[in-house]
């Protein structure tokens, strides 16, 4: 983590959180259960701010300072409201690309996702608050400065997001491999968000229901499943074919 993307210590953290910085996650020592905390903890749920329980010793490692029990890590970029956005893609007269990625939570795959989307002209990434990876140093540095030029999104629900969506004429299609088709019976020429799951259990049962579309990629190997960042490039570059011809 870049040092100069970190809060450390309660009470500069939950002023951080009201002066409405772009705080990215906050990290938790287990167990801590003091006044202050507990009023970190409020002002996190309140905010609907990303954290997570960590180990003291994962303190530790991100910074040598008096963290009292929590680390905060700031985002390098400036999240974009999803309906403005959208709308302003849209009123460009522009194709809309956008991809939704349903919990990644690998910061270093989602830095490789926002390379590859900035090379096949995405138009935007929308992620969800809680339980998605972290815009971080990692990220940064693996996207190879792509996550300055793509804008990304954060939302409360990804559900809702792809409702908003499909209501502004963007077709979704899911990557999974709970299907017949694969990407080639997809007309990718069309408005289109494809969305893309986590690392471990690929896009959720729940949003796998409201998606106009899902699609996956052949496999021919033993392994059943690629690296989501491979895949992801896979069905991008589907897009860019389909749309050049």
């Amino acid at each position: 983590m870049e040092k100069e993307n970190q809060i450390f210590g309660i009470r500069a953290i939950i002023e951080a959180i009201q002066a409405k910085k772009e705080i990215d996650k906050v990290f938790i020592q287990k167990e801590n259960q003091g006044e202050l905390m507990q009023e970190l903890m409020k002002t996190l749920k309140k905010n609907n701010v990303n954290f997570s329980y960590v180990p003291v010793e994962k303190l530790n490692r991100l910074t040598s300072k008096n963290h009292q029990g929590a680390v905060a890590t700031i985002s390098p970029v400036s999240f974009y409201d999803l309906e403005t956005l959208i709308t302003s893609i849209i009123e460009s007269e522009k194709k809309p690309l956008f991809l939704v990625l349903d919990q990644l939570s690998d910061a270093r795959n989602f830095g490789a996702i926002i390379r590859t989307a900035e090379c096949t002209g995405v138009n935007g990434i929308i992620i969800q608050k809680q339980g998605s990876a972290p815009v971080n140093g990692d990220t940064v540095k693996t996207s190879a400065g792509a996550v300055f030029n793509v804008p990304i999104c954060k939302v409360e629900h990804i559900k809702d997001a792809i409702y908003f969506m499909q209501a502004s004429g963007i077709q979704t299609v899911a990557a999974t491999e709970k299907t017949d088709n694969t990407i080639y019976d997809i007309n990718f020429t069309e408005p289109t968000a494809i969305i893309m799951g986590s690392e471990d259990r690929g896009v959720n049962p729940s949003v796998l229901k409201i998606v106009d579309h899902k699609a996956k990629l052949p496999m021919y190997g033993t392994i059943e499943s690629l690296n989501v960042s491979v895949a992801c490039g896979a069905f991008l570059y589907e897009t860019v074919r389909q749309r050049l011809i």
